[in-house]
């Protein structure tokens, strides 16, 4: 299997990745947030970035990304060298042998180049859970998460055991293509990792020997515990012999401090909204600046944007180096939430600029 381990570029203290939400802001349209996440990704591409990753919503109007597989085989299109994965897709909401039919044929669109991050949760409220699994018992799609991933690994590997009732049934791409007759199968096969926003994923990856993806940037308070967890968890595997621990950070830098402010309050009135059970477009900046907080909703936003590590170049950079060396992450994945789009690919430009990162053309 790949290396899962990301290169580290310039002076950033880890490899630097990407997280893309495709968020539609007020005034756009779900092609313009798409048309955006080919600028992000070809932006990722070029300065070295390890990976891009996009993330599985529903039912929001600010997030075009309910279809990660579909979205990711159009930016394979445009790359050449940035890993291409989920962050996550939501393995309850699905059949395994779906996700691994979708990310079998993504292999096969980028030989070498996919990640396959699986979450737990539904990515979305319970009523949209239920339309997308035909089933109002939620509770065993969390349940059962150890042994779908089981299964899903399974028909990756095209390993089912003699007597199984999935023995002759093969994801396709996949390895029983090596197998038929005159077949030729590639080498690679997607690297699963796991997601969580607290410790039974990590407790899980680590069990598994699998690396694990931590979502500092909406649970932050969780981030050092769960590492810890699935570091002392860890079992080396086939797949890794010593843990490998990414978290995701939101990380915005523009030219003045000020505009970066600007900019990353769009996003936390987006939280807001969403909080209170209305979500909607990303507001514009003056939208956000005009907003008047009540006392409630200005506590909220102070502790959100805390973990936001925003401002010039220069203080994003220090602040990406802070807390690197406060959770010892081995990877750091960056997603800048924002209404402008130009701003977005401005912000990893900046990023990339700070630690010296290459320009590969």
């Amino acid at each position: 299997m790949d290396d899962i381990r990301g290169k580290v570029q310039g002076t950033a203290p880890t490899p630097l990745s990407v997280l893309d939400l495709a968020t539609v802001g007020a005034g756009q349209t779900s092609t313009d947030a798409l048309h955006a996440a080919v600028r992000i990704v070809r932006t990722a591409d070029r300065r070295g970035f390890t990976r891009h990753w996009v993330a599985e919503h529903h039912s929001m109007p600010g997030v075009a990304s309910s279809s990660p597989a579909v979205i990711l085989a159009h930016l394979a299109a445009h790359t050449e060298r940035v890993r291409l994965g989920s962050g996550g897709v939501m393995l309850p909401n699905h059949a395994p042998l779906v996700i691994a039919e979708q990310f079998g044929t993504l292999e096969a669109l980028a030989p070498g180049r996919v990640d396959l991050g699986l979450g737990r949760a539904p990515g979305t409220d319970g009523a949209t859970a239920a339309a997308l699994r035909r089933t109002d018992r939620l509770h065993e799609g969390a349940d059962d998460f150890p042994e779908q991933l089981a299964e899903l690994i399974r028909f990756l590997d095209d390993d089912f055991p003699d007597g199984h009732p999935y023995r002759r049934i093969h994801a396709v791409p996949g390895p029983v293509q090596a197998t038929t007759a005159g077949g030729v199968q590639s080498p690679h096969r997607p690297q699963i990792w796991l997601l969580g926003s607290s410790g039974f994923s990590a407790r899980l990856a680590g069990m598994m020997g699998l690396p694990f993806s931590f979502a500092h940037h909406f649970s932050a308070r969780n981030t050092i515990p769960a590492l810890d967890l699935y570091r002392e968890s860890f079992r080396p595997s086939a797949v890794l012999d010593a843990p490998y621990a990414m978290i995701g950070v939101s990380a915005f830098a523009a030219d003045e401090a000020k505009e970066a402010r600007r900019q990353v309050l769009t996003g936390a009135l987006n939280m807001v909204r969403l909080r209170r059970g209305a979500p909607g477009l990303v507001p514009t900046p003056e939208e956000a600046e005009a907003h008047s907080f009540s006392a409630v909703e200005q506590d909220f936003i102070d502790d959100w944007l805390s973990n936001v590590v925003h401002g010039t170049p220069d203080e994003v950079r220090a602040g990406l180096d802070d807390l690197q060396k406060r959770t010892g992450a081995d990877e750091l994945m960056l997603t800048a939430n924002a209404h402008t789009q130009d701003a977005r690919v401005r912000s990893y430009e900046l990023i990339a600029d700070a630690y010296g990162m290459p320009d590969l053309g």
